[in-house]
């Protein structure tokens, strides 16, 4: 029987050891280090990141890899996940495009000009690394003489370094390119990256071939989210980690019993993050 994605079952929370979650991309310094200061302080963790098996003891980051930074950062031995396999029919692969806001343009195509081997042309190449928009629909194509994926991954994480150190960098997954000028008047550009497949994912992280931050976009039918466990335990060094799942279960149990969980099937907008 195929997943219902209307009706996907309970998350599967679980505690495992800080190293043992594997990062496919690099992270995003405009969000960890205001997420580690955030986190210094913090008692509960909100939102845990989101985790696929690679083998018995290691896991893929899939979402959150900036909360992983952070709290290893932060010296945690252990922390929350969620553990969603890619074969249980309950995740989505996609990938997220890159609104490019507060610079100038012209600085930053001659700034792409720049890079070893790398050539804008106008017009789109189903070969193109990536694809730029700007807002008076002139679409430009990033070329280059990549042969891998792991290759392909090495130059993105050069243009996407550019604007990263220079620009402001916001996330969306909005497909039409006129509905993201009105909500984003700074913007300069926007980039689309080309699509991944969940090997190219492990492939990434077995071989440290990381894809620049924020592109992979993976899309989690029952994503546990506010789930505001203490941090206590995932500091404490003198429990085991077994102890600790135990009473993750124990609590989980005590959450269901008094009704504080609740699923919601539609997709939804959250405005507090």
């Amino acid at each position: 029987m195929e997943p219902s994605h209307t009706n996907a079952p309970p998350p599967e929370l679980r505690i495992i050891p800080t190293t043992a979650a594997q990062a496919h991309e690099e992270h995003d310094s405009q969000r960890s280090l205001p997420l580690v200061e955030r986190l210094r302080d913090a008692e509960v963790i909100i939102n845990p990141p989101i985790v696929a098996p690679m083998d018995q003891s290691q896991y893929v980051i899939l979402d959150g890899a900036n909360r992983c930074y952070s709290f290893r950062e932060l010296g945690y031995p252990h922390l929350l996940v969620q553990v969603a396999a890619y074969e249980s029919g309950y995740v989505e692969l996609d990938t997220w495009s890159h609104i490019i806001s507060g610079w100038d343009i012209h600085l930053l195509l001659e700034a792409f000009n720049k890079l070893d081997d790398m050539r804008l042309q106008d017009g789109q190449d189903r070969d193109a690394i990536a694809h730029l928009i700007l807002p008076e629909g002139r679409v430009i194509a990033v070329t280059g003489p990549v042969q891998s994926t792991h290759e392909r991954n090495a130059a993105l994480r050069h243009l996407v370094s550019i604007y990263q150190k220079n620009a402001t960098l916001y996330r969306t997954a909005i497909n039409e390119p006129a509905e993201i000028w009105p909500l984003y008047p700074d913007a300069i550009a926007l980039m689309i990256f080309p699509r991944y497949v969940p090997a190219d994912i492990i492939a990434a992280t077995r071989y440290k071939a990381y894809l620049p931050p924020g592109i992979s976009r993976h899309v989690i039918h029952g994503r546990a989210l506010r789930v505001n466990y203490p941090l206590a335990p995932l500091r404490d060094r003198n429990t085991s980690l077994d102890e600790k799942n135990a009473q993750l279960s124990r609590w989980m149990q005590r959450k269901l019993a008094q009704r504080s969980v609740r699923y919601y099937a539609e997709a939804t907008y959250q405005f507090d993050e």
